[in-house]
């Protein structure tokens, strides 16, 4: 059975680009699968506000393994003091692998927060840029955006799981929001992290809801 929506809600569809699907330079395991579902949840017209962010690195980009020679992509370094993994070239602005996805009717959507354009910054929440050079994190916007529409919860779903989802999920509570996850219609970068991500999750109070929880 369908909850009742708040119109407080909204939902926040991270990162649902070509390149973290299977094919792409940075796949997520399974990332196709939850197109269909976030494509029919998006005509159903559940939710009054809706939100995508799109990854969009310029070429070069900091968090590029091939911007540090002698690094290979999935090692970790330190960058600016804290933990950056560095990743195979993706989502570089303006190629076929960085649009929102086209097998998803985007028509519902009331904004798009391009994050990660800084090229020496990475961005995996929705929220807040990864720290910087000065040792904060900068806004994206989100925040104010949701507040100035009466928002105060939001239901997050997208790519990856174990990345960019559950940023944006940690962030929205450390932002005083209420938050979820639709755990169907996401998919990590790997399954070998479902369980430290749930963990994650629950340690914050963040729920972990199922797909028919807003079907209908």
């Amino acid at each position: 059975m369908s909850q009742p929506l708040s119109p407080h809600a909204a939902l926040i569809v991270v990162d649902v680009q070509p390149d973290f699907m299977p094919g792409g330079t940075l796949a997520c395991h399974e990332g196709d699968a939850i197109v269909p579902g976030i494509d029919a949840l998006l005509r159903a017209r559940r939710f009054r506000h809706v939100v995508a962010t799109q990854d969009w690195h310029p070429r070069g980009h900091v968090s590029f393994a091939s911007a540090h020679p002698g690094h290979a992509p999935f090692e970790q370094i330190a960058l600016y003091d804290q933990p950056q993994t560095l990743w195979p070239e993706h989502c570089v602005q303006g190629t076929p692998g960085a649009v929102l996805h086209p097998g998803i009717d985007w028509s519902a959507l009331d904004a798009v927060i391009r994050k990660g354009s800084d090229p020496g910054v990475d961005s995996y929440s929705g929220f807040r840029e990864n720290h910087g050079p000065h040792g904060a994190r900068p806004s994206t916007g989100l925040a104010g955006w949701l507040h100035e529409r009466g928002v105060d919860e939001v239901v997050v779903c997208g790519l990856a799981r174990d990345v960019c989802v559950l940023w944006t999920a940690q962030d929205a509570v450390a932002l005083g929001f209420r938050a979820s996850v639709l755990w169907e219609l996401s998919r990590p970068v790997t399954p070998a992290s479902d369980a430290t991500t749930r963990a994650a999750l629950q340690a914050q109070g963040i729920g972990i809801v199922g797909r028919t929880a807003f079907a209908g």
